[in-house]
């Protein structure tokens, strides 16, 4: 680790030092977007932060840096401020009980509807009115690792740059586009508009997973965990496809739902 970490003669900030006190206030969604900043936790996160966002500063305790050193150096080659924090500090920006000890001060990452979903997309995840930041991470880090092109979050779908979304996301929310848009019948109008069939995900369509074309361009369609997808969302959506149970289990749960339906999807568009 270089010796730029420290600051000569100078403290690690508090709980109570108003960098720290105005970093905190990015817990809450009223504050990240007034200010259009969020708080990425992890060396994951600030990893892909450093690498695909903007990040304006870096608060991080003397055991973090000594265990993430190349990350404090990457920062500094970046042009970032890296300031250091006491365990307490590293505990109010954290909503984990065991807190990492490396947070990044990020700019938020949501997209234009249109700019994120372009006609050179071939499979994109639109997530309407899911309510848990770990499931929404997790489809998020999903549609990376299948090579997805976008994620949109529609209608009442919780705020992708929570604090939980970021970690279940694991760093997978610098990695591709993501949007936010209320209006859910815009979001499946722009997905059309853009060439890709729209397919809900839905536990009594008569349609099965296994018997749908999947080597289309498409947009993969999920709702919220209790309820699901609305009918007047279903009725706008090309088709609704169901996931077989060969087993005694009655469904599947969200985040497991949309990794078999985008990774069957990514399979059939590569064969």
């Amino acid at each position: 680790m270089t010796g730029s970490f420290s600051r000569p003669g100078a403290d690690p900030f508090t709980e109570r030092t108003p960098r720290v006190v105005a970093a905190r206030k990015l817990t809450r969604r009223a504050e990240r977007d007034k200010t259009g900043r969020f708080l990425a936790e992890g060396a994951n996160a600030v990893e892909a932060a450093l690498a695909d966002g903007t990040v304006y500063e870096l608060f991080v305790t003397s055991r973090a840096a000594a265990q993430h050193a190349k990350l404090v150096d990457a920062a500094r080659a970046a042009g970032v401020g890296v300031s250091p924090i006491t365990d307490r500090a590293a505990e109010g920006l954290s909503e984990t009980v065991t807190p990492q000890g490396i947070v990044a001060v990020c700019a938020l990452l949501d997209r234009p509807l249109e700019e994120a979903v372009t006609p050179a997309a071939r499979l994109v995840v639109v997530l309407v009115d899911v309510a848990d930041p770990g499931n929404a991470g997790t489809v998020i880090r999903v549609a990376d690792a299948a090579g997805a092109d976008a994620v949109v979050l529609a209608g009442d779908t919780v705020d992708p740059h929570n604090g939980k979304c970021v970690r279940a996301a694991a760093g997978s929310l610098f990695h591709l586009p993501i949007a936010r848009v209320r209006d859910v019948p815009a979001a499946l109008a722009v997905c059309s508009a853009a060439g890709l069939r729209t397919f809900a995900a839905h536990g009594y369509a008569d349609a099965e997973l296994d018997r749908v074309d999947l080597a289309v361009p498409t947009a993969w369609v999920f709702g919220n965990e209790a309820h699901g997808l609305p009918a007047e969302v279903l009725d706008r959506t090309d088709l609704a496809v169901r996931i077989p149970m060969y087993g005694r289990a009655e469904s599947l749960n969200l985040a497991t739902a949309a990794a078999v339906c985008v990774y069957t999807s990514a399979l059939a568009a590569r064969r």
